[in-house]
């Protein structure tokens, strides 16, 4: 057991003391989940991320779901997936339609979005033709879960939405950024019919390889008009390779 700790963070092979886990291995287990907590609970900074963001050439607005508050956020996962009322309106004046809208949201890691949203999204827009892709502003939205990115897309008429956000908190891994892209975004979108690219972070997938896949997977769902449990990226090489 203690060879395969050599390759996962998993809690594999702990220490014992008797017919309870070691001193060690406890404070090791306590420290993680106060890391996790402390993810979930952490600042989101809209501005710094808007002025990262906007230093990529790329324009933002800040919009916040309906839930008031992070502790309405965590009872009421509902409210996380609608708009207040102001930013309902205000995505609704950017001009559209796009061919392709990024939301960035907080989730449940505001520090993964923090630290990681704007080079994603600088190394995607360096490899989209802006001449081929209408890319409307991002928007940063506070108190967000993944759904929400579906009325942001329809309200600003997007053809494509791919939403940047903090995943749930593990106990190996506090900073992990989710993407999810939906062709067609509206109300009401199942989960299988998003694409999910998952764990993006220092020790797990690398911002050049989530770039990389995530660029392929936009250009499929826009030639192919679909997205989902349809649309495959074994093609993408040295990423993923699916039968």
């Amino acid at each position: 057991m203690l060879e395969l700790r050599r390759f996962t963070p998993a809690r594999v092979g702990l220490e014992r003391a008797g017919n309870a886990i070691g001193t060690r291995e406890l404070l090791a287990f306590q420290l993680a989940h106060a890391r996790a907590r402390d993810a979930v609970h952490g600042p989101f900074d809209t501005g710094a991320l808007a002025t990262e963001i906007e230093a990529a050439g790329m324009q933002t607005l800040a919009v916040a779901s309906a839930a008031r508050d992070r502790p309405e956020y965590l009872r009421r996962p509902d409210l996380g997936r609608r708009l207040d009322g102001a930013s309902r309106r205000a995505v609704g004046e950017t001009g559209g339609p796009w061919d392709v809208v990024f939301v960035v949201a907080d989730g449940l890691s505001p520090l993964a979005v923090q630290t990681q949203a704007a080079a994603l999204l600088r190394a995607v827009a360096e490899r989209l033709d802006r001449a081929e892709w209408r890319i409307g502003p991002v928007a940063i939205a506070s108190q967000g879960r993944v759904a929400l990115g579906d009325e942001i897309g329809e309200a600003m008429g997007a053809a494509l939405t791919v939403m940047l956000v903090g995943e749930r908190p593990g106990l190996s891994a506090a900073d992990s950024m989710g993407v999810y892209l939906t062709w067609s975004p509206r109300a009401g979108r199942t989960d299988a019919e998003r694409n999910c690219i998952s764990n993006i972070r220092a020790e797990g997938l690398s911002t050049g390889a989530a770039c990389e896949l995530l660029v392929f997977l936009m250009r499929e769902s826009r030639r192919r008009c679909l997205s989902g449990v349809a649309l495959k990226a074994g093609a993408v090489p040295g990423i993923i390779r699916e039968p």
